[in-house]
């Protein structure tokens, strides 16, 4: 690795990716240093088997009509399925009849204009806070929450909530949303240098130039963009010296929340429909949504969030597995079950370079991605979905903060 560039981006996810395809063929000497063996970070395409892509990590386009993403991704030949989601469909009515999915959607949408209207009045809250005390819906609505937010609504910030722009389209990269970002990432091999397996520890930013401390030696450069996962930098596995404590802060109000999935393999696919959909349970927050057959595929994919998934990925592997196939069995009989068996199980928070799935402002934390997205001294520059004011938790949202962090270098130098 050289000893000096004049761009330094920690991080090979989308935000690192953008931003180095951003300053890509300028008079730049740029370096992506990547704590993994591979790209892509949260946006992450496994294969179990050659003919089935699996997304581990962030798997819908979603505000696909407005999302960067989708148009540069399918300008590489990727397909995109336009097939819009039954998140919110009961396939076959098991457990949960058509009034009362209706009742829980009319339930929802009077929950979110309740949060609307507390975010008008400025102040913030839990969003646990607007729940109706006498509706029933509270527990699936929460559950929803820990799938969209990656944690209940207890730990949702309302000011936070309503901040973020959802024009309810939803695409999908038809063999993996990761596996298409990390073709966008491709060209790091023919323009900025690219070093993996290469965590950084330090960031000494009070000379000039910066020095980081790598486990491959010391770099310096005139400019660093940081692109790493919020508790990254609230636990201090990054150490900035001088110390950064707003950004530290900032980084704590953010948290990651949790979602994570298991994926069956279905020996009878024609038990169910294409592009199904069931919720395990109505009744708890703690149960899982599952995907039947994505792209006619034959597989089920278990999503499963917030605190449940904590609890699930702390009793350890085959625990997800083994859940999912309680509540599947609940609801389909264990003759469909006996038709299921385990291919991965995904566990975010345990991931070392991760510590969770997606960001989600506290209570009271609602301004803290405009501070930790403010650049120190016009040289320390910091981007990633938790820095975006409104697509945050999204890949194409910390693809264009990495595009904005690129352009404020670019400025600067």
């Amino acid at each position: 690795m050289r000893d000096h560039v004049d761009v330094a981006i920690v991080g090979a996810g989308a935000a690192g990716i953008a931003a180095a395809s951003t300053l890509s063929g300028r008079s730049l000497d740029v370096v992506v240093l990547e704590a993994r063996d591979r790209i892509g970070g949260r946006a992450w395409t496994i294969y179990p088997q050659n003919d089935l892509p699996l997304d581990a990590g962030c798997g819908w386009l979603h505000s696909a009509d407005e999302n960067v993403l989708a148009r540069l991704i399918e300008e590489r030949g990727v397909a995109i399925d336009r097939t819009p989601p039954h998140w919110t469909r009961q396939s076959g009515n098991r457990h949960f009849p058509p009034e009362d999915q209706r009742a829980f959607q009319t339930a929802y949408a009077a929950f979110e204009a309740r949060m609307a209207a507390r975010a008008d009045t400025g102040l913030d809250a839990p969003g646990s806070d607007v729940f109706d005390p006498a509706s029933p819906w509270n527990p699936l609505i929460d559950a929803v929450s820990a799938y969209y937010n990656g944690a209940e609504y207890d730990q949702v910030s309302v000011l936070d909530y309503a901040a973020y722009e959802d024009t309810e389209v939803n695409w999908r990269a038809r063999d993996g949303y990761g596996a298409a970002i990390a073709a966008l990432g491709r060209d790091l091999a023919h323009g900025p240098a690219l070093v993996l397996d290469c965590p950084v520890s330090a960031i000494d930013h009070g000379a000039a130039p910066i020095r980081l401390t790598t486990a491959r030696g010391v770099l310096t450069a005139r400019a660093v963009i940081v692109t790493v996962p919020t508790p990254l930098i609230a636990e201090a596995r990054i150490a900035f010296t001088p110390p950064l404590p707003q950004k530290v802060e900032a980084a704590a109000g953010l948290p990651l929340g949790l979602a994570d999935k298991a994926f069956l393999h279905l020996a009878t696919p024609d038990a169910v429909p294409v592009e199904g959909h069931l919720f395990g349970r109505t009744d708890r927050t703690q149960t899982g949504s599952y995907h039947l057959r994505p792209f006619g595929r034959p597989y089920v994919e278990a999503y499963l969030g917030g605190r449940h998934a904590r609890e699930l990925e702390h009793e350890g592997a085959g625990a997800m597995t083994a859940f999912a196939l309680e509540e599947l069995r609940g609801l389909m009989g264990s003759d469909f079950t006996a038709t299921l068996s385990p291919i991965a199980e995904t566990r975010w928070a345990k991931d070392s370079w991760a510590l969770g799935s997606y960001s989600h402002a506290l209570p009271g934390h609602a301004d803290a991605r405009a501070i930790l997205a403010a650049p120190v001294d016009d040289r320390l520059f910091f981007a990633g979905e938790a820095t975006h004011p409104r697509f945050y938790s999204t890949a194409h949202g910390a693809w264009e903060t990495g595009v904005r962090a690129a352009q404020a270098v670019v400025a600067a130098l």
